[in-house]
C-alpha cells in the first residue's frame, strides 16, 4: 500500500528519522532503508540498535503511540494516489477482479490510507497486526488468496519493498517488484507502466511475472 498505491513512504521516512532523533542518534539513509516495508516492532528494533538504545518494558507501546500519532498528523496534510493507480483499480473493479490491500501498517494507521485509496475497490484489507507473522513472512498473502478463493499462484502481488516482494514470492504468488533490485522469483516493474493501463494490461503483467 505505502509506496505502491499511495506515496506515503516519504512521510514514514520523515517520522522514522524523527524517531532516530528521539532515541539519540540520527539515522543514515542506509539504516532507514532497513525499516522500509517492515512492521513497527522491526522499525523500533532497527532504530534502537543503531542508536545504542536499550529498549525497556513499555517502550514498544510508548513509541508505537508516538509514531502513530505523528503519522496521523502527516496523513492529515493529504494523501494522493500514485500516477495511474486510480485507472487500474477502476478497470479491475469493473471486471469484478477481487483485490486486497495487504500492508504491514497496523489497522489504526492504515484506515485513513485505505479510505483515501478507495475502500470500495477492495474485497478486503489485511493489516500487519491481523496476522501471526507480518511481511516478509507470506501469511497475509496466503490469507488474501484464501479469502479470494484462489490458489496463490493465481494471484498477482504488487510490491515496492524487499520485505513485501519476499512475502509475495514466499506465498507462491506472481510478483511485480517496483524497485531497482528484486528478490529471486520477482519481476522488476516500472511503475510508469500504470499510467493509462487497465485490466487487460494487468493480465499481461501477470503472465510475464509468472515466468520470473
Amino acid at each position: 500500500m505505502d509506496g505502491t498505491l499511495i506515496d506515503t513512504e516519504p512521510l514514514w521516512g520523515k517520522a522514522t528519522y524523527e524517531l532516530g532523533e528521539l532515541l539519540g542518534r540520527p539515522l543514515t539513509p542506509e539504516v532507514r532503508a532497513k525499516t522500509i516495508g517492515g512492521s513497527f516492532p522491526n522499525t523500533l528494533s532497527v532504530v534502537a540498535e543503531w542508536a545504542g538504545y536499550e529498549l525497556q518494558d513499555g517502550d514498544l507501546e510508548r513509541y508505537r503511540t508516538w509514531m502513530f500519532d505523528r503519522m496521523a498528523e502527516l496523513f492529515a496534510q493529504g494523501i494522493e494516489l500514485n500516477p495511474g493507480i486510480g485507472g487500474v483499480l477502476e478497470s479491475l473493479a469493473r471486471r469484478g477482479t477481487p483485490m486486497f490491500i495487504c500492508t504491514n501498517t497496523e489497522r489504526v494507521v492504515a484506515e485513513p490510507c485505505i479510505d483515501a485509496i478507495g475502500r470500495e475497490f477492495f474485497a478486503g484489507t489485511i493489516t500487519g497486526d491481523e496476522v501471526e507473522h507480518s511481511k516478509p513472512a507470506p501469511d497475509m498473502y496466503l490469507e488474501a488468496a484464501r479469502r479470494a478463493g484462489a490458489a496463490p499462484g493465481e494471484c498477482l502481488v504488487v510490491e515496492d519493498s524487499w520485505h513485501g516482494m519476499s512475502a509475495g514470492a514466499a506465498a507462491g504468488c506472481a510478483v511485480l517488484g517496483l524497485a531497482d533490485e528484486v528478490p529471486a522469483g520477482v519481476m522488476r516493474f516500472d511503475p510508469d507502466n500504470f499510467v493509462g493501463a487497465g485490466a487487460d494490461d494487468v493480465d499481461g503483467w501477470f503472465s510475464a511475472a509468472r515466468q520470473a
